[in-house]
């Protein structure tokens, strides 16, 4: 089998063979057929400083065959078409994960290659009407945006929601679920031509935040958001303050454009504004997205497939910021 390898950040990552791992106990084998690619991903690679001689297999998001069962898991489970939940290890508590938890593909090994081994506990059957490409796009970004829009901000039907950052995978997956769940959904970007194609998946307006009037100009038309999801943070995040709508959440999972610098708190308070925090999500929640998916026939935005061994490529893709949508690795000649 291949896989992708991360040695250290002054090192490609490296296509390289090893031996096909085999389950035991309540673990799975899982022959992957596709894998997707997370901001994650990236990160590790630009900003762990620890090296690791034997190497790292990157990969949060995977679909593909169960080939193989430990012997505390059903044989019956052999030829199931699943998704992989990245997030492991949550614990116990549904506000919060606990210290155990971690996301698959680092520490641990992740799906950048031909083949996974996973508990039992982590796999769950496929959408049926999403061919495995687009089953590998779901899971770290919409669970990501299941628990921020639903779990933590609470979205109502015709609520007004901001989703900043129109174009990565889990924004995508945002303006989806807030669409089909009946709300009014603007965007922004720093590309025009992302956020038309937003309008064409049912976004009621969009704004380019590196024009300086955005956040007035987003104001005027909206009257205000009921709900914000922001994945930048960054020296802009004081603006979100400014339009967000009194008693209104601001729920943040990411940092592109850095630390927040400035929070207006007078605003904060006097507005009774909420701003929550959040990241990945529970088994549960899980489930509930996947169910969500089907339930609605989403399919996710896949911007570009590239084969395994051209991994490298795909990160420089990903760091250029051009997408739309998700970029997916196809591992070898796979039906889908």
């Amino acid at each position: 089998m291949r896989a992708v390898y991360f040695k250290s950040t002054d090192q490609p990552l490296v296509l390289q063979s090893l031996k096909k791992p085999k389950p035991i106990k309540d673990r799975v084998l899982v022959r992957l057929h596709a894998a997707a690619l997370n901001h994650r991903d990236l990160w590790v690679t630009r900003e762990q400083k620890q090296t690791f001689p034997d190497g790292i297999i990157l990969g949060s998001d995977g679909s593909g065959v169960i080939e193989d069962v430990g012997e505390d898991a059903d044989p019956l489970l052999v030829g199931l078409e699943v998704v992989i939940n990245p997030s492991h290890e949550w614990g116990d508590n549904p506000v919060v994960q606990g210290n155990a938890h971690k996301i698959l593909g680092f520490p641990d090994n992740g799906t950048f290659s031909d083949y996974i081994v996973v508990s039992k506990k982590y796999v769950f059957e496929k959408p049926e009407h999403l061919d495995f490409m687009q089953s590998a796009a779901v899971p770290l970004a919409g669970l990501t945006a299941y628990r921020a829009l639903f779990s933590k901000a609470r979205l109502r039907a015709k609520e007004t929601v901001l989703i900043t950052g129109i174009g990565g995978g889990a924004a995508l997956w945002l303006l989806q679920f807030a669409v089909a769940y009946k709300a009014k959904v603007y965007v922004t970007s720093g590309s025009d031509e992302k956020i038309k194609k937003a309008m064409a998946m049912g976004a009621a307006g969009g704004y380019n935040y590196k024009r300086e009037d955005w956040s007035s100009r987003a104001l005027k038309d909206s009257g205000g958001f009921d709900i914000i999801i922001d994945s930048a943070g960054g020296n802009q995040f004081n603006k979100l303050i400014e339009i967000a709508s009194p008693g209104g959440r601001i729920v943040n999972f990411g940092r592109t454009a850095g630390n927040i610098t400035d929070i207006n708190t007078r605003l904060l308070y006097w507005k009774q504004l909420s701003i929550l925090g959040s990241t990945m999500g529970t088994r549960d929640e899980f489930l509930t997205m996947l169910e969500f998916v089907e339930s609605y026939k989403l399919k996710p935005v896949i911007d570009k497939v590239f084969p395994l061994q051209e991994a490298g490529e795909a990160f420089a893709y990903m760091e250029r910021g051009e997408q739309f949508g998700k970029i997916v690795l196809r591992m070898g000649d796979v039906r889908v």
